[in-house]
């Protein structure tokens, strides 16, 4: 990986792992519906304009339908619900649970008609996560947090289906357009939902509460997206994809740092079980792979020395140019 790369890895590694963090900021005086509007809100008025600059809007509307259907999953019901979960439940163990989406994500690849072939390797993950899971939830969250943990769920499989239906029916759709589209629609839709809730604030929200909703909408959102997208070009999707196992961490580094959560013995064998059970899980089969010739793999090898060997990097406005990359989740 070249030192740009590097950096960029680095750079989004700490900002999906910061979400979880201003979340729990920012719900101690924010309602759950509420601080989904501001965030989505604020995030739509910085994509749609380089959408709209970029002619990305249109045809993205034109598959409405999928649009909708990934609206909903990945931005509507996954951030409210985690929202709600950060209630109760610390921030670290939420980004830690949320770190088992590969393992939901199998199962909906199934429901939705993948039939990839899994190996006795997929299968192991697949225990292991669910015994990580397992540990952070039966031995690390206490009786009352089970709603929480419900709710996270949710969250959960909602991240789980939005790449999915992405992958299947707006994958050759520019990036830029689906993420500020679905995020101007998300804001539209909560509109109501806090109107008829009543979740407006009642009263002017403190300072690190105004940050924490600005860093959600401007950095974890909107810079992450465009962060993300250059990272893609940089090193391929499938070296891209190993960020997965770095959110966790930052996360339960920064809920401890900060926040001053406890980190028990339970809470590391959770984060480690679920981390090799995900890594387990989304290793591709060997013979697959030497069926097809050169797989996704090799092709990310190839593009990764060709990177090194060239000196020149691909452009944001070419990154903002490429379809979406099969990432999950892809918005935090």
């Amino acid at each position: 990986m070249t030192r740009r790369g590097l950096i960029l890895f680095a750079s989004l590694g700490v900002i999906w792992g910061i979400p979880y963090l201003f979340i729990k900021i920012a719900i101690a005086e924010l309602s759950p519906e509420f601080l989904v509007l501001a965030r989505t809100a604020l995030a739509a008025a910085l994509l749609l304009p380089i959408a709209a600059r970029r002619g990305a809007i249109r045809p993205v509307l034109r598959r409405w339908r999928p649009l909708l259907a990934f609206t909903l999953f990945e931005i509507v019901l996954a951030w409210y619900f985690i929202n709600a979960a950060e209630q109760t439940l610390p921030s670290s163990t939420v980004g830690l649970l949320l770190a088992s989406i590969p393992l939901v994500a199998i199962v909906v690849a199934f429901v939705m008609g993948r039939r990839d072939r899994l190996t006795a390797i997929n299968g192991v993950g697949v225990v292991l996560g669910m015994l990580g899971v397992a540990a952070i939830v039966g031995l690390d969250v206490g009786g009352s947090d089970l709603g929480a943990v419900a709710q996270l769920a949710v969250a959960v499989v909602g991240y789980a289906i939005g790449p999915a239906i992405l992958a299947r029916w707006m994958h050759d759709l520019p990036g830029v357009g689906v993420i500020a589209v679905a995020l101007g629609l998300s804001a539209v839709a909560y509109l109501p939902i806090v109107a008829l809730t009543g979740g407006w604030p009642t009263e002017v929200p403190s300072t690190m509460t105004i940050v924490s909703v600005v860093v959600l909408a401007v950095l974890c959102s909107a810079v992450a997206f465009l962060l993300m997208f250059a990272l893609v070009a940089e090193v391929g999707p499938i070296r891209m994809s190993a960020i997965t196992y770095v959110n966790p961490a930052v996360a339960v580094l920064a809920g401890a740092l900060f926040l001053g959560e406890a980190v028990s013995v339970w809470t590391l064998v959770g984060f480690v079980t679920i981390l090799a059970g995900c890594a387990l899980v989304t290793r591709p089969d060997p013979r697959a792979r030497a069926t097809s010739g050169a797989g996704d793999e090799a092709a990310d090898a190839d593009a990764g020395v060709a990177r090194e060997t060239e000196p020149e990097h691909p452009t944001l406005d070419e990154v903002l140019d490429e379809p979406m990359p099969p990432t999950e989740p892809i918005v935090r």
